[in-house]
């Protein structure tokens, strides 16, 4: 066998060896010629033992497919959790403030009042729309026109001019009638306190359970 072949069977062997070493056998006949095996030489050659590390084994017709460098592994976004907005919620003092509107709503308009005014000029409210009648003292004199020879006392009825107070004012003219009520029960005479009192009582109650009243 010629050494091209010796070479070529070697070349095989090598790629067929599944070991981690491939031993090479030289063998060289009593004429010299050269045979390079995996098997030992036959008896009479001369043998020379090789031990060689293998190689990798590569596909027949090809070459060993070139190793893609690793893609980098994209880290999965975090995926935020949808939250859902708590419904609005309505405050204490918000209801509060729609039921004392609603309350107020429902109260009735407080009743009418009239204003007078008497004919020294004062004034003063009233529920009644009848006006008041006073006796204004007059001055009386003698026959002959003196003040201090007159005969007795004399006087004159006057009624109050009223007018009726507004709509609008009425909120107003009945706060004050309440603080007329007070100022009376406060100084009332001996014997006036208890009808005073109830007067204020009264008043106070038709102001606080009208419209007019927070």
């Amino acid at each position: 066998m010629t050494l091209r072949i010796a070479c070529l069977l070697l070349l095989a062997f090598s790629w067929a060896a599944t070991a981690n070493e491939v031993v090479i056998y030289r063998c060289t006949d009593s004429a010299g010629a050269l045979t390079v095996q995996n098997a030992p030489c036959p008896k009479g050659h001369k043998q020379e033992k090789k031990v060689m590390q293998s190689v990798g084994t590569v596909p027949m017709g090809g070459t060993a497919p070139a190793r893609s460098p690793s893609a980098p592994t994209a880290k999965p976004t975090p995926v935020t959790p949808l939250t859902t907005a708590p419904a609005p919620t309505t405050s204490d003092a918000t209801l509060a403030a729609d039921e004392a509107t609603e309350t107020k709503a429902r109260k009735l308009p407080p009743p009418v009042l009239f204003q007078c005014t008497t004919y020294d000029k004062d004034t003063y409210i009233t529920e009644s729309e009848e006006p008041q009648s006073r006796c204004v003292t007059l001055r009386t004199v003698g026959l002959d026109g003196n003040p201090s020879t007159g005969a007795g006392e004399a006087c004159e009825m006057m009624r109050d001019q009223c007018a009726r107070v507004p709509d609008g004012a009425l909120c107003a003219a009945w706060e004050k009638r309440v603080g007329e009520t007070e100022v009376a029960a406060r100084y009332a005479r001996p014997g006036n306190e208890a009808k005073n009192k109830a007067e204020l009582e009264r008043t106070k109650k038709i102001y606080s359970e009208s419209s007019c009243g927070e």
